[in-house]
């Protein structure tokens, strides 16, 4: 069943079609790229933060096989913009690692199925073609998650969560916080990175359904989604938290390492930044406040795809031979990744205590979560975006003052239904 799409999902639509032939009439014909001595050029963002694991990766195979994989670490900001221009000019890489499958050049990726087939890889987080072949693999397991500064914690003598028998809901989370403040004269309570990837779990944690379509493709959510955010206004009131970080793109990762925050939630690829760059107080991670469900957000961090082109059967075998257990259980450990392959015994060099906890929580979340994912994952297949993030951008316009909790609802459903309606 056909659904109706608005004219201007429509414009996009066709745009990103008319980009797809353009890729798709030159892909094959690509220049040099595939000479033999050429290197596999890998795109992705981030590798230098999270322990080199992919460049120490791309040694270990050069030792092995004689065939050099060059990696490309390009600012996050900059990299779906430079993998667009380089599809337009017939220039991609032979690998990406992306934070999402690009409508641009979606058709010029190879199916990884033969990998997946048989193994423990977590698919359910791949992208999909329209026959069902795999044409992505989750990099790793991203998730939202609580970190405290444990200092302070200790010096003002308050406990928090050390097990799953003792884990806090969100009055007591903030009640034990704003002790914590108030013992040791610390200017705010809590941080949160300024992402619906982030609010996503406060509403999972307070029993939204989040905003789905029915059959007609008219988005809606429940009552709970509402109690969720009037909660989460409540809490930016620059004294608890400060307001500069949603309304003022203030850095709260800035802001927790500087020591005058009390705890902060973000997520678990901040494991690696911390252990690291964190030195003049003790951290920890614990477990997520919950309220009427336990939940955190997770997903896939990023996802490897091929492309096509002279260099797709050495940069194919290259994936193959990463996502092996042992050589993907090696990159997990280097980078301190949540793996996203199942049944492997990952061996972090610090904070294995942290990671216990995320893995707890994932296993814990509602099935909702996991519905979701699902669910963008299917909008991706299909080309079909936003413009923005609807559910940051109306609740900021909240917190701001701008609009009441029922308008940003409302808004929000609104801008869903207009710029995705229903699957097909």
């Amino acid at each position: 069943m056909k659904h109706s799409v608005s004219s201007r999902t429509r414009v996009a639509l066709a745009l990103a079609a008319a980009a797809l032939t353009a890729v798709s009439l030159t892909a094959c014909s690509s220049g040099d790229a595939g000479e033999s001595d050429e290197p596999i050029q890998f795109f992705l963002s981030g590798d230098a933060n999270q322990g080199g694991g992919y460049a120490h990766m791309a040694e270990k195979y050069e030792e092995e096989t004689g065939v050099k994989v060059e990696i490309v670490d390009i600012a996050n900001d900059d990299l779906a913009t430079k993998l667009r221009n380089a599809a337009q000019a017939n220039d991609l890489p032979a690998i990406a690692r992306v934070g999402a499958v690009d409508p641009v050049w979606r058709n010029v990726t190879t199916d990884l199925s033969d990998i997946t087939d048989g193994s423990e890889i977590r698919t359910d987080l791949s992208d999909k073609d329209d026959d069902g072949n795999v044409i992505s693999l989750p990099s790793d397991i991203t998730a939202v998650g609580m970190f405290i500064n444990k200092t302070l914690f200790d010096q003002a003598g308050v406990a928090y969560p050390t097990s799953e028998d003792d884990i806090w809901t969100w009055d007591e989370y903030v009640a034990a916080v704003k002790q914590v403040q108030a013992a040791t004269g610390t200017s705010y309570g809590m941080v949160m990175d300024k992402s619906s990837h982030r609010l996503k779990a406060l509403l999972y944690e307070f029993g939204s359904d989040y905003f789905q379509a029915d059959d007609s493709g008219e988005f809606s959510t429940n009552g709970q989604t509402k109690v969720a955010l009037e909660y989460f206004n409540s809490l930016n009131d620059d004294s608890f938290m400060p307001r500069s970080v949603w309304l003022s793109d203030a850095d709260p990762n800035a802001l927790f390492k500087s020591g005058d925050v009390v705890s902060y939630l973000s997520g678990s690829w901040q494991i690696a930044d911390f252990a690291v760059n964190i030195a003049d107080f003790e951290w920890a991670s614990v477990y997520m406040p919950q309220e009427e469900e336990r939940a955190t957000n997770f997903g896939n961090a990023a996802s490897i795809v091929v492309f096509d082109g002279p260099q797709e059967e050495a940069a194919h075998d290259f994936i193959k031979w990463l996502y092996e257990p042992e050589n993907y259980t090696e990159l997990s450990e280097t980078s301190s990744f949540i793996p996203a392959i199942d049944g492997l015994d990952i061996t972090y060099a610090s904070h294995a205590d942290a990671f216990a906890i995320y893995n707890q929580d994932i296993a814990a979340s509602p099935k909702i979560v996991g519905e979701i994912k699902a669910m963008e994952l299917q909008y991706g297949a299909q080309g079909v975006t936003t413009d923005g993030d609807p559910v940051r951008d109306e609740t900021v316009k909240y917190l701001n003052g701008e609009q009441d909790v029922d308008t940003t609802i409302a808004n929000i459903n609104a801008l869903f239904t207009d710029q995705l309606g229903a699957l097909e």
